[in-house]
């Protein structure tokens, strides 16, 4: 443009970003293991997870309306806490990222299974995950030229699928399906341990919320655009995901428990093997374009961390000739290989509750202490005080009941290591004469430090920090 400024996105723009942003795999493969858990009482854990996700959710909608920069969790935490709960924070974020993609393409696979049962083998399911993401690898060495084109395709085939089955799935509804309350007759395993399971799987569907706060200095009126966004976000993909398995359940009823493609084998029931197909391949075609935008965009996030923001070693930043975080890209994908070795897709999306989990504390307890600071605008205030960041934090802490302890275990090693990397990388800037500070990197933030906004009445973000 002309002007140079950039156009910013209205309300609905950003609506249609969150749901889509939301709205992944999970919807897709979820309903039959939620079920299995929980029998029709699945049904009402799509609003509870809603309801809990759109609390943590005004707190990162609290935070980005008085910090500015797009930054989300690492950023409000390195405000609130300092520069290593940033840099473990940052980590943490870029770890999602990976795992996001270990998940998709474990997604991918998994539903590969209904049509090539081979896949049960653990061997080749490997084969074909890595070969998935060696491809996605190379992918990535050309640029993202075509990212808005796979991203329209994917979208496209993702609702396409799901009002087409909401739309026709409802006609075949039996209510005799609807007989089996609690799961009890799948699953003998307590009610309480399998509810807490099933919570964790239906609060992974709801995780893809966090990134729309990042992009808050892209919004017309953030303060006002980003909570409306995010209450019609939640409750828009709540209501969705309740009528997908409340159709789910009506058309399948209990074989919906053993279902390893549920959408795909519900079509099947009103539609024969056309519906089958349709479903099926609309499904792939979604996770797979979800999968390849992840790859791009997770190398980024270490790269934009090391190289504009100073928080994760240097070397992570480095670009090749087309502008690709070639090391960032390359130790992404390594690792997103090790994840794969899981073979497992209910672990990895577990995983990904879990690093969420891993943000959404500090993110929580930033809201709660710069609720007043002085240094900071008022910003988006959260109705009711204390009132919601509390019940952010004991929802959030509630879900360590749906955590293994291996997972746990890996959690605290992974944040020890990190450390380690902190430590031995703040020595190297310090030889070097280098500091660790993002406001270097950061324009925003500068424009902050040398008093730009000085209708928001803010100074310098590290002074506090």
């Amino acid at each position: 443009m002309s002007s140079g400024k950039i156009k910013q996105l209205s309300f609905l723009s950003v609506f249609l970003l969150g749901v889509d942003g939301i709205i992944g795999s999970g919807i897709f493969l979820m309903p039959s293991r939620i079920y299995a858990k929980l029998g029709d009482l699945s049904l009402l854990l799509m609003p509870l997870a809603g309801v809990a996700v759109l609390m943590i959710a005004l707190c990162f909608a609290n935070l980005a309306s008085k910090i500015p920069g797009d930054g989300g969790a690492w950023l409000y935490t390195y405000t609130a806490f300092g520069r290593f709960a940033g840099f473990e924070i940052g980590i943490f974020t870029w770890l999602l990222g990976i795992i996001t993609m270990a998940t998709e393409i474990s997604a991918f696979v998994t539903s590969l299974r209904s049509v090539f049962p081979s896949l049960d083998v653990h061997r080749n399911y490997l084969i074909v995950a890595l070969g998935i993401l060696a491809i996605l690898t190379c992918l990535n060495l050309f640029g993202s030229k075509f990212m808005d084109w796979v991203d329209n395709i994917s979208t496209v085939a993702k609702m396409g699928v799901l009002i087409l089955f909401v739309v026709a799935g409802l006609f075949f509804v039996r209510h005799a399906n609807f007989a089996n309350l609690t799961g009890a007759t799948t699953n003998s395993s307590p009610l309480f341990g399998r509810f807490n399971e099933g919570f964790g799987m239906v609060f992974y569907m709801f995780t893809g919320f966090s990134f729309l706060p990042i992009a808050a200095s892209k919004m017309k009126n953030p303060e006002k655009t980003l909570p409306k966004a995010l209450i019609a976000v939640l409750l828009t993909s709540a209501l969705l995901y309740m009528i997908v398995q409340f159709a789910a359940i009506g058309v399948s009823g209990s074989h919906l428990a053993t279902d390893n493609v549920p959408i795909a084998a519900s079509f099947y029931h009103f539609a024969g093997q056309f519906g089958y197909d349709l479903a099926l391949v609309g499904m792939l075609i979604s996770i797979m374009g979800v999968a390849l935008s992840i790859s791009f965009s997770t190398p980024l996030i270490a790269s934009s961390l090391a190289s504009e923001h100073q928080l994760l070693p240097r070397v992570l930043g480095h670009q090749n000739k087309r502008g690709v975080p070639i090391v960032s890209l390359l130790l992404s994908c390594a690792i997103c290989g090790v994840m794969l070795l899981s073979g497992n897709y209910l672990f990895l999306a577990s995983a990904i509750v879990f690093t969420s989990f891993v943000q959404y504390i500090p993110t929580i307890l930033a809201s709660i202490k710069l609720r007043k600071h002085e240094k900071l605008p008022q910003g988006f205030k959260l109705p009711g005080g204390l009132l919601i960041p509390i019940f952010a934090f004991l929802v959030t802490l509630y879900l360590i009941l749906s955590f293994s302890v291996e997972l746990i275990v890996a959690g605290i090693i992974v944040f020890a290591l990190s450390g380690l990397w902190y430590w031995y990388d703040d020595r190297d800037r310090q030889a070097k004469g280098l500091r660790r500070d993002i406001a270097e990197g950061d324009k925003v933030l500068q424009r902050v430090q040398k008093g730009a906004l000085k209708s928001q009445n803010i100074t310098d973000l590290t002074e506090y920090s």
